[in-house]
């Protein structure tokens, strides 16, 4: 049976994964940084979906906690994992001039730094089998300039197309999955005010979770969830950069 690791795990898409993967009858390995939530999800899946269920509390913006979880991505003697989701993020709130400058790296280390290393560590194996799927949560705030949120989103997008340009033949699919506002704790942790977010805007997890699966399985490089969002992304690849630096400015 295929084994899938899923970051972020214990709470919206990350759970969403977990579940869908579990559903289809993988075992799973879940990485989060609360031990308890992690293993009564654990026990839940095993329960209701009757896989094997391996979990690694490990904070992915520390070097320590990514180490972990590279060790087991790699490790010759586990289970090889044939479906990485790099999922876990978080947002800092405040206008980058004003925010804290140590919040600010702890989300690129998250959100960059993370998904880079456990992905090199996970390649090879897949490689060497000539299968494998990654999905790298990005955002369509990957296709808007808006701060460093934006802008490591814009990186996880442009990584995960480059590797599927250069591992999809050789049987490793890599897909960015690109939503747009999903309910989730994410808003919430972060301080942000969404209240004004029309109800039209907001996806929910278990459908993005759905179709990033879908999509990496089709070999898809880029995803985005949602007939409204798959026309930002069009519209940002036509109009004038200027433009797009200009309405997001005013947003």
């Amino acid at each position: 049976m295929a084994t899938a690791l899923v970051t972020g795990a214990t709470a919206g898409i990350g759970l969403s994964f977990a579940r869908q993967l579990a559903g289809h009858g993988h075992d799973l390995v879940l990485v989060a940084r609360t031990a308890e939530r992690l293993e009564e999800l654990a026990e839940r899946i095993r329960r209701q979906f009757h896989v094997e269920v391996e979990v690694i509390v490990a904070d992915l913006s520390d070097l320590d906690g990514c180490r972990l979880v590279e060790h087991r991505l790699a490790d010759p003697d586990a289970a090889p994992v044939e479906w990485l989701v790099n999922n876990a993020g978080f947002g800092v709130s405040a206008p980058f001039a004003h925010s804290d400058v140590d919040a600010e790296q702890a989300m690129l280390d998250v959100l960059v730094t993370a998904p880079m290393r456990l992905t090199h560590a996970a390649l090879p194996g897949m490689l060497g089998r000539g299968r494998g799927r990654i999905v790298v949560v990005s955002s369509v705030a990957s296709f808007l300039p808006g701060g460093s949120y934006s802008a490591a989103k814009a990186w996880a997008t442009v990584f995960a197309e480059s590797l599927s340009a250069q591992y999809r033949a050789k049987g490793v699919h890599v897909s960015a999955l690109c939503p747009g506002y999903t309910h989730t704790e994410f808003h919430q942790r972060a301080e942000m005010d969404v209240s004004g977010i029309p109800r039209w805007l907001w996806l929910d997890a278990d459908a993005v979770a759905e179709a990033g699966l879908r999509g990496c399985e089709q070999g898809r490089a880029v995803v985005v969830p949602g007939g409204v969002y798959k026309g930002i992304h069009g519209l940002t690849a036509l109009l004038p950069r200027p433009l797009v630096r200009r309405i997001a400015g005013r947003s």
